[in-house]
């Protein structure tokens, strides 16, 4: 069992690790035709309707789903199989992605209450498995693997935070008929797990029912993909088990397709002569710092509390150095950041420059974790093979 979830947790991250360099690329490549000749023919392409709903709101609400799935997926195998598994080593990631969470909010939160901006406070609680990771990567030679492992537990018990705070904060109104539609679906999944049905394409079925109706609901649609995986059977988590199966069929496409779709379609911003001035507004001064100092401070202060109660330790070959360098680069917010500024906001204007001050701090953040490694932590030794 764990050779094979070490196994799939490589797989997971080497293709979050390569997606997070083309993540950079598209965006990019978003941000240089947006504000081209081209950028106005492009930006009126994404609203194009298709079977009512614009090709923005498919991404954000279709394909997104699937990457929801995607991390259900690695969050069930965690929970099961994975570092998550022992109740020890999860109690670090989980008390990471808590303080990580609640710290950031509470700073835009504080500079944003009583005003308009106060909706954005959940646009700095999330980090980015794919870029945080690709970072990770370009200093892979000065880290543990055993931090590889806590920083990817740590980003997917922070995108599970940010999906229930999507979840709880950014529904705006409830329709019960398509709500129960959609609880009434995930009870029939769950059912068919119980009666050991083992074919996937049931349960896509089920998960396209689930969505429409939660996309119907008031209820983000997206957190249908995050339901659909918890239904999916896990069974002993061997290859030739449902969930098993689909995750390492979902990797590739999520990671080559979807993300890099995801930033084209949201990170196609034009940026307008006073971009500057938008910077200096609470709300973009709250997600700054939230990501930036927010993020790092919430995770140390709350890993260290729990070592310091002795709830749990360090992993293995990890120092408070390398854990440094983790929180910094959790401060890479970008997809879900993004894509919470889309649900927090109406005003066009203010969601794309939450979108601009999210870009600005996820740079930030990847060179202070960068630079931490690259001047605070060594080089591992290297061990030559033994001689024959």
């Amino acid at each position: 069992m764990k050779n094979k979830a070490t196994k799939l947790f490589n797989e997971f991250f080497h293709s979050e690790q390569a997606s997070g360099i083309i993540l950079l690329v598209f965006t990019l490549a978003a941000l240089a035709i947006a504000n081209s000749s081209l950028g106005e023919a492009t930006i009126h392409c994404f609203h194009t309707k298709f079977f009512g709903l614009s090709i923005e709101h498919w991404v954000n609400d279709a394909l997104m789903a699937v990457f929801f799935l995607l991390v259900g997926l690695e969050l069930e195998r965690e929970l099961y199989a994975g570092e998550l598994s022992d109740v020890r080593n999860a109690i670090l990631p989980i008390c990471a992605a808590v303080g990580g969470l609640l710290v950031p909010a509470a700073i835009h939160f504080s500079i944003c209450n009583g005003s308009i901006y106060q909706r954005g406070a959940g646009i700095p609680m999330a980090t980015d498995i794919a870029f945080s990771l690709g970072v990770l990567s370009l200093v892979s030679n000065r880290v543990p693997f055993s931090l590889k492992v806590f920083l990817t537990a740590l980003a997917i018990a922070d995108d599970l935070g940010a999906i229930l705070v999507i979840a709880v904060f950014y529904t705006k109104s409830i329709s019960m008929t398509y709500l129960v539609g959609a609880i009434t679906v995930f009870a029939g999944l769950c059912v068919l797990n119980r009666l050991r049905v083992n074919a996937i394409w049931v349960y896509m079925l089920g998960g396209v029912a689930m969505w429409y109706c939660m996309l119907h609901s008031g209820v983000h649609a997206t957190i249908s993909g995050v339901l659909l995986a918890f239904a999916l059977p896990f069974r002993d988590g061997g290859e030739s088990s449902p969930s098993y199966r689909l995750q390492h069929w979902l990797h590739k496409p999520v990671a080559f397709g979807i993300l890099p779709v995801f930033a084209i379609v949201n990170t196609c911003i034009r940026i307008d002569s006073d971009w500057l001035a938008g910077l200096s507004q609470p709300n973009s001064i709250g997600i700054f710092l939230g990501l930036v100092v927010g993020k790092p401070v919430g995770i140390l202060l709350f890993c260290l509390i729990a070592i310091k109660l002795k709830l749990c330790t360090l992993p293995d070959e990890v120092n408070v150095s390398h854990l440094v360098g983790a929180a910094l680069l959790a401060g890479i917010g970008f997809t879900m950041s993004i894509f919470v500024s889309l649900l927090a906001f109406e005003d066009e204007a203010l969601v794309k420059n939450s979108q601009v001050v999210v870009l600005i701090a996820s740079v930030f953040s990847a060179m202070i974790g960068l630079g931490w490694f690259l001047v605070f932590v060594p080089k591992k030794p290297h061990v030559e093979p033994n001689a024959e």
